[in-house]
């Protein structure tokens, strides 16, 4: 009886991580929300839903994570985040010289524990946000386009650093002190290693 339980246990498990049997789902969503303004004025969010599975994967950005599907995990950490003032002062100072790539997994605890972080401190930086490009990544930390490749992401969350087109530095899954203070240290030009820096 328990051998036919774990063998039970295990045909579910390995069907879960079966890559072949992904399917895609990609739209492009409008929503409106109205304003406290006198005459009602319709605000317009554009989501870029690439769905496989249930998880965010391709490109994507705030809105997709504020959908139900993610909104209470999302909403939630940017909700209860406060971001050191000093780490902050610093970003601000720094932040708009560089370009940001991203990846994370919405299937991933260290990703939904610090993507809504990564949003709060750029908002609250002033961050031109068209200079982040977010990427969803499957279980196997693959993209729809295989973009990860290019950058060699082995590890999500991982917040990367562009400058002039050219890698400077990049956040890989956890602190080392604290989110906004190692991006204090990336966008000032101190010293920095990622958790998994030789």
């Amino acid at each position: 009886m328990k051998i036919s339980l774990y063998l039970l246990a295990f045909a579910f498990l390995a069907s879960c991580g079966n890559a072949s049997k992904t399917t895609n789902t990609t739209e492009s969503t409008t929503t409106s929300a109205s304003t406290n303004s006198s005459p009602e004025v319709a605000v317009e969010v554009e989501t870029k839903s690439n769905m496989q599975q249930g998880m965010l994967v391709g490109e994507f950005n705030k809105a997709d994570l504020e959908q139900e599907a993610f909104s209470k995990w999302f909403n939630d950490g940017y909700n209860e985040f406060n971001p050191s003032p000093e780490a902050m002062a610093t970003i601000k100072k720094n932040i708009s010289d560089y370009e940001i790539v991203a990846f994370m997994g919405t299937w991933c605890p260290d990703s939904r524990r610090e993507t809504p972080k990564v949003f709060k401190i750029l908002e609250e930086a002033g961050y031109d946000m068209s200079k982040l490009t977010f990427y969803g990544v499957n279980r196997q930390k693959t993209t729809t386009d295989n973009i990860e490749k290019e950058f060699e992401l082995n590890r999500v969350p991982t917040v990367i650093f562009l400058k002039d087109g050219k890698e400077v530095n990049r956040f890989v899954e956890y602190p080392r002190e604290s989110i906004e203070e190692d991006f204090a240290k990336i966008v000032s030009g101190e010293e920095y290693k990622n958790s998994y820096a030789n």
